[in-house]
């Protein structure tokens, strides 16, 4: 590991916490150089939705590379892209109804969060914009303005304005978060600015595992239409079935203005993001957005593979039976451990325990790591043990991942389980 401490910058960190040097990769494992295999329940921080080398984006890949298809070209036309938007519009867009222009803004989320708040602002002509508590949207300075976390805010450097922070869904109790972003958009004397558009996530991975209900999101999309806001919904790690649906804010019956795609939009971890915007939003200058990596053609190839995985509907249904599995065992461990304050959140495959010590998270990782099983923190102050298996992992191996989250329980907490499938 000298060369990773000796050249590498202080900067990383997953590999502080998982000191391996990986080398293999398939499904839902990955194997160290010395043979040892791991669970993988963090799946990229949810780039890897459908695990690791799936072998029909594989196949695909591979052919298109051995032809010599071409890899790099920014905007241009290619027989990959035309693919891509083609199974778009056939598997997510026309089934769905929904009449969205796709931007390739570059090739990360926080590219795709850029475009939608500069877009906003330009179709628009106002400059804030309204984000919520604990919200991620992206390391990139328009992206940190949106974003909660004080470390990472603080690495900007500068000062992130031209936003606020409202309320998330929960995060007054029982205080009715939307009435007060409703008055604080509609009051003249609030002293917010009135907002070019409202970002926010279905549910905040990096912000821990909290989750807008259904009613909360209609509520939100509805006072954003009575006061001529832009809607975005940030479904970089929520979408691709990550909470169950292929975009998670279907459940809610919500048609947002603009959504920002990424991480596994391009099915098998190639950088690839989208910017999603209603057509008559469509108001860009040619040029006037761009970015020399925007068209990744092995990532349109492996992207429009991974849409065939929704055609029948059986993955959806299979996301939503190994979610209940999650909750049903997960709702176990911390029943027994409501001392400790253990608690149970988030939706789909995205799901984790909080922890009223913040360290007890970080130790149950750990120990799940100590025991084959990659997973990750989460929250403000790092207090969810966050699990996100990929979505088509089988029954047995979530079960088998599970069981080693019982006994990284158990070895911080005590207090075995016996008979918790």
């Amino acid at each position: 590991m000298d060369v990773f401490t000796d050249l590498e910058s202080e900067v990383r960190s997953y590999c502080r916490s998982w000191p391996t040097v990986f080398d293999q990769a398939k499904g839902s494992r990955l194997h160290g150089e010395d043979g040892t295999a791991y669970l993988d329940f963090f799946a990229g921080a949810g780039a890897l939705n459908y695990g690791h080398n799936h072998p029909h984006l594989k196949a695909a890949l591979l052919e298109y590379i051995e032809r010599d298809g071409v890899v790099h070209s920014l905007d241009m036309s290619t027989v990959a892209k035309r693919r891509f938007l083609e199974r778009f519009d056939e598997v997510v867009l026309t089934p769905r109804g929904l009449d969205y222009k796709v931007q390739f803004p570059g090739p990360t989320g926080t590219n795709a969060v850029e475009a939608a708040l500069k877009l906003a602002r330009k179709v628009t002509g106002r400059e804030h914009v309204l984000s919520f508590t604990n919200a991620f949207h992206g390391m990139t300075l328009g992206s940190l303005a949106v974003t909660g976390n004080s470390m990472k805010r603080g690495g900007a450097g500068v000062p992130l304005g031209h936003t606020s922070a409202m309320p998330y869904c929960g995060y007054m109790g029982d205080a009715d978060s939307l009435d007060f972003l409703d008055r604080m958009i509609g009051d003249d004397g609030s002293g917010v600015d009135h907002p070019a558009a409202v970002i926010v996530e279905t549910t905040q991975g990096e912000g821990g595992l909290q989750t807008a209900s259904d009613l909360w999101l209609a509520g939100l999309a509805a006072i954003c239409a009575e006061h001529g806001v832009l809607l975005i919904v940030d479904d970089v790690q929520m979408g691709c079935g990550r909470t169950g649906p292929f975009l998670s804010f279907e459940r809610a019956g919500i048609t947002p203005d603009i959504v920002c795609m990424s991480k596994s939009i391009s099915g098998y971890g190639l950088p690839m993001a989208l910017t999603l915007l209603r057509r008559e939003l469509d108001v860009w200058d040619p040029g006037e957005h761009n970015g020399t990596f925007r068209g990744h053609n092995p990532a349109f190839v492996t992207g429009a593979a991974a849409l065939d995985l929704w055609e029948d509907g059986t993955l959806e249904l299979s996301i939503a039976a190994k979610a209940q599995t999650m909750s049903r065992r997960l709702s176990t461990i911390a029943g027994l451990h409501t001392d400790a304050g253990v608690q149970v959140r988030g939706r789909g495959l995205i799901q984790g325990l909080v922890f009223d010590d913040p360290d007890q998270a970080g130790a149950m990782c750990r120990a799940a790591y100590e025991r084959g099983l990659l997973m990750e923190t989460s929250g403000p102050s790092s207090e969810v043990a966050k699990l996100m298996p990929p979505i088509t992992i089988d029954e047995a191996e979530l079960d088998e991942g599970l069981d080693i989250v019982e006994q990284a329980a158990e070895a911080v907490l005590g207090t075995a389980l016996t008979g918790t499938r």
